[in-house]
């Protein structure tokens, strides 16, 4: 939903986000499944054979298998006109919004792998990409870095904090940022920012429940399995990597496929031998 403009799904040349979910949704509903919207999960254990999903609202919902799928969301700079020039010209996915931006000047904040990432990739797309990084040093990978700066329509602003998205009302047209250094402020004219500054898997509501890394992200095996037995887990929420839409639909496949297979082995007793 988040994302604008699709271009590397395959077997569908261009689409937008919201199109694709409405899709989906539609899918869904041709099969009989049952669909309860606007409801939170809060909790969740295992109780004798059945596992139990704990609603916001004190219901409670019991299977015999589950999967996770809870995705991410983008970490986000909180600061003035964020918000208001969201899907404006603050995108949060390089590899999805970037062509829209063909031929005008950028921003990406963070300077870690996916901000380094991001920049690299857009640089052969934009006439001009300003990197900003909070911290004095760039935290990405080396090679990365020796990459990066080898481009030439590429500038790297360090110690900097972003302070303000500038925009006309209708979409961006700048951003502000402090240098942290000299105390001084700036301002860029530009008319895209990426944010790259990190995904927060929402899995909040497992901790304790099911074992999570480091980053928060449920840690599955190579069937989507997790350290709960039944309990499976797909997409941007778990340790996969690469947080692609494609990539998590196929996750998906994957913990549906492993969930089938966790039924039907266990609704078979084992042999009792004598």
């Amino acid at each position: 939903m988040d994302t604008l403009g699709i271009e590397n799904f395959n077997s569908v040349q261009e689409t937008e986000g919201p199109k694709l979910v409405q899709a989906l949704e539609q899918h869904v509903k041709s099969y009989e499944v049952d669909i309860m919207n606007l409801q939170r999960a809060t909790a969740l254990r295992s109780s004798g054979d059945d596992i139990e999903v704990e609603l916001a609202n004190g219901a409670v919902l019991k299977s015999k298998s589950v999967i996770i799928s809870t995705g991410a969301r983008w970490r986000e700079m909180s600061v003035p006109g964020e918000q208001e020039y969201r899907n404006k010209g603050v995108a949060y996915c390089p590899h999805c919004d970037g062509p829209l931006y063909k031929g005008k000047r950028v921003a990406v904040i963070g300077g870690g792998n996916s901000g380094v990432e991001a920049a690299i990739d857009l640089a052969g797309i934009v006439s001009h990409v300003t990197l900003i990084e909070f911290d004095s040093k760039l935290r990405a990978d080396a090679v990365l870095q020796k990459k990066l700066f080898s481009l030439s329509n590429v500038t790297v602003i360090k110690s900097a904090l972003t302070k303000e998205v500038l925009g006309d009302g209708v979409k961006v047209n700048g951003l502000r940022f402090l240098d942290r250094t000299s105390n001084a402020e700036h301002s860029i004219e530009l008319e895209g920012i990426f944010v790259q500054i990190g995904l927060l898997p929402n899995t909040d509501w497992l901790k304790g429940t099911v074992n999570l890394s480091k980053h928060g992200e449920v840690i599955i095996d190579h069937k989507g399995e997790t350290s709960m037995p039944g309990v499976f887990a797909a997409g941007d929420c778990t340790t996969v990597p690469f947080k692609q839409i494609i990539i998590a639909m196929g996750e998906g496949a994957k913990a549906s496929l492993a969930a089938f297979d966790y039924l039907i082995r266990s609704s078979v007793s084992e042999p009792v031998t004598t």
